[in-house]
């Protein structure tokens, strides 16, 4: 069941906007008359924590600013991402009906510059009030937890969805994710497999990650396409291996951080024949950290 929200027309952008707020300013690339797209290149961000309340501020940090930052980022660059991915915690706290419609607002612009963005669910939102904003195209067969398949030309990217209870840190796949992980990945084994998941594996630090680590692994493993474990919930930015070489790259958050020497941003990755190039772009282009590059070769 794809969890996205598609491109809408400038026409429908506007009204919106005079309807809602506008979310951040018309740039140039979101006038252009036609927006060209890479095909290799991917967007990717990590707990947004979006709020009702477009002015509100946590840890210091306006949200919605942050978001508007990424935004403007991508409209100025010369080529759309083939697509933008938001892994898990869109929401601020618990989840709220009025923060996944500040959420669509922000992202508007994005889709009246014809990007698509896809999303997941992590443990601060709230699945039926996500829902009622960001309607799913079908109904789901797996557990009414929200899954997709995205193919790309060089990756097929693979959406589940974490969230076991709202507010509750730790996160759960379950027997009929795990499942349905399985039987698609079998069925679409041509290309690379890229898996997004909000919650990290196992514990990091003292953070709680996914309950049921160790099963996704035993899936995904074996499953010599699977290159990646993509995830976000640490508010870190870091890329290791899993022991039979799985990257495992954890998203730095759009929102804030945790620990205040550490980037809070977005990730660009660019796919290759055989790897990934990934370029941490900071909402603060001071930091020491922004445009820090990381080149993945896929194992074999």
């Amino acid at each position: 069941m794809p969890i996205q929200l598609p491109p809408i027309s400038r026409r429908d952008f506007l009204r919106r906007a005079l309807l809602g707020g506008v979310a951040f300013a018309v740039s140039p690339g979101l006038q252009a008359a036609e927006r060209r797209s890479d095909a290799d290149t991917f967007a990717l961000l990590a707990d947004t924590h979006i709020a009702g309340d477009l002015a509100k501020v946590q840890r210091g940090i306006n949200m919605a600013d942050h978001l508007r930052t990424v935004g403007r980022e991508l409209l100025a660059r010369r080529r759309n991402p083939a697509g933008v991915f938001i892994v898990g915690d869109c929401a601020l706290g618990d989840g709220q009906v009025s923060d996944y419609e500040s959420l669509v607002k922000l992202l508007n612009p994005l889709r009246a510059a014809g990007m698509t963005v896809h999303l997941a669910l992590g443990n601060h939102d709230e699945r039926e009030n996500f829902r009622k904003v960001i309607k799913p195209d079908a109904i789901s067969n797996v557990a009414d937890h929200h899954v997709a398949l995205v193919r790309s030309k060089r990756a097929n990217w693979f959406m589940l969805d974490s969230l076991e209870q709202t507010l509750q840190t730790p996160g759960l796949l379950g027997d009929m994710q795990l499942s349905w992980l399985a039987q698609t990945l079998d069925e679409n084994a041509d290309k690379p497999a890229l898996v997004l998941v909000h919650h990290n594996p196992g514990r990091d630090g003292s953070i709680g990650g996914l309950k049921d680590t160790e099963q996704l692994f035993k899936v995904i493993r074996p499953r010599k396409q699977v290159k990646a474990f993509i995830y976000g919930h640490t508010h870190d930015w870091k890329v290791t291996a899993d022991k039979s070489g799985i990257h495992l790259i954890n998203l730095p958050p759009v929102a804030y951080v945790f620990k205040e020497a550490m980037p809070g941003g977005w990730v660009s990755a660019a796919l290759e024949r055989s790897g990934m190039k990934l370029e941490l772009r900071c909402v603060d282009p001071k930091h020491p950290r922004h445009g820090e590059k990381v080149n993945l070769k896929w194992r074999k």
